[in-house]
This record gives structure tokens, sequence and C-alpha cells, in this order.
């Protein structure tokens, strides 16, 4: 006989993979806001970013309810505090999103013309996390998540990389300090993508085989 919760926890799952759909869209729109220039794909971001926004608000509402009218345990409980932390990071990961987008418009204001090849290698490898600690959701698959968790030093060593070309430039070419300036920004927020997607599956690790892996933990 199926449990009551069972079709509540459904439709929690429901919820965060469209809020997690929201999310892949914003980020995919702004990056290709920046391959192609094009300062219409940046208004689209904050479009998402507001359905992302009413979607945390509910997710948060209906946790609250099955917590209250059902008090689960174990496993089922791990799964609610688990949703709870990735609506909390997706949400994160809309207003990410949103900041680059804004860069995005303040470099096209200003024609900026250097190249972002680093930028977009960035943004694919943290577009695969993000879609990878979704599918990882989904699919309740514990060792796809650990592979996120893998991922995220090759974003980190990009960002160190736009960093240290940037300060570099900024010594040949004054003039555009801003620009440079910006494209840290950019590179800093991607960052901060890569950190909510190895969060979140961080979280599917725990949340299905109950481990607790933030800061190395092995229990």
């Amino acid at each position: 006989m199926e449990r009551i919760i069972d079709s509540q926890l459904e439709d929690l799952k429901k919820l965060m993979l469209e809020m997690g759909g929201q999310v892949e869209k914003a980020l995919q729109t702004a990056t290709e806001g920046l391959q192609k220039k094009d300062n219409n794909l940046f208004k689209e971001v904050h479009q998402f970013e507001t359905h992302i926004n009413e979607l945390q608000i509910k997710i948060d509402n209906a946790c609250l309810h099955v917590l209250a009218k059902q008090g689960p345990v174990a496993k089922d409980l791990r799964l609610i505090l688990s949703i709870i932390k990735i609506n909390t990071d997706l949400e994160r990961m809309g207003d990410q999103c949103v900041n680059i987008a804004h860069l995005g418009r303040e470099l096209l204001e200003r024609s900026f013309t250097s190249s972002m090849q680093d930028i977009e290698t960035m943004s694919a490898c943290v577009s695969k996390m993000v879609k990878g600690c979704l599918d990882s959701f989904v699919k309740m698959d514990v060792v796809a998540a650990q592979k996120i968790l893998e991922m995220d030093d090759q974003v980190d060593m990009l960002k160190n990389k736009v960093y240290k070309d940037s300060t570099e430039l900024m010594k040949v070419q004054p003039q555009n300090i801003q620009n440079l300036m910006d494209l840290i920004l950019i590179a800093r927020n991607l960052e901060r993508l890569g950190d909510h997607a190895t969060n979140v599956a961080e979280d599917v690790i725990f949340a299905f085989s109950g481990k607790d892996v933030r800061h190395g933990a092995n229990d």
C-alpha cells in the first residue's frame, strides 16, 4: 500500500526538477548572451529568476507541510532535509545567473571585444555540473553525484586562470581595466555556480546514502 507521504515526496521531487530546469535555462541563456553578445538574452535571464524565486517559496512551504503533517523519519526525513537545502542552492544559482547577465550587459555597453574563450570553457564545465547534479537527484545516483564533486577543481582552475590573465592584461591595457574586472566577476559567479552544484551533489549523496561528505567527511 502506498503511503500518503510517498505521493507528497514525488510532488516535491517534481517541483525541485522544475526549479532545476529553470536554473539550467537561466545559465544557458546567460552563456548564450555572452557568446552572441545579445542583450535580449540577458533580459530573459531575469524572467527565469522570477520563476525560480516563486518555486523556492512553493517548495519551502510544501516541505514544511510534509514535516508538520507526516512527521517523516529515517530516509524520508533525509530526503526532505536535502530538498530544503537544494532549494536554497538552486535559488542562489539563479541569482548568480542574473549577476552574469548584468555584467554581460555592461560589457556590451562598452563594446568589449577581447577573447572570452576561458569564460566559455568555464561556462560549459559549470553547465555540465548543474545538469549532472540534477540528473543524479532524479536517478538517486550517488556515484554520479560523487563525480560532480570531482569536477569542481577544474572550475576553480579556470577561474584562477581568468583572474591571472586579466590582471596581467590590466598592466598593458589600462583602458580595459573595468572590462577585465567584469570578466573576473563573471568567472567568480561561474565558480559560485559550481560551488552550489557541488552542494547539491553532496545533498544527493546524503539523501540517498546517509553519508555526509561535506568538508571531506566520510561518516
